[in-house]
């Protein structure tokens, strides 16, 4: 089951790089896009709990 994971790993690495090199433009938006989605989790989170203790 390790060898399956560790070749999992190494696929997915091989093709951020691959898609780094072959569409930089793209992989910047897609970065841009995952940021912006923790960005926006974590600022409802922060929402969440100061609606929470403020009552």
């Amino acid at each position: 089951m390790k060898l399956v994971k560790r070749i999992s790993i190494a696929l997915v690495i091989a093709f951020a790089v691959f898609y780094l090199v072959t569409r930089p433009q793209d992989a910047a938006n897609a970065v841009q896009g995952v940021i912006g989605a923790v960005w926006g989790a974590v600022t409802a989170i922060v929402d969440f709990f100061t609606a929470l203790v403020a009552g």
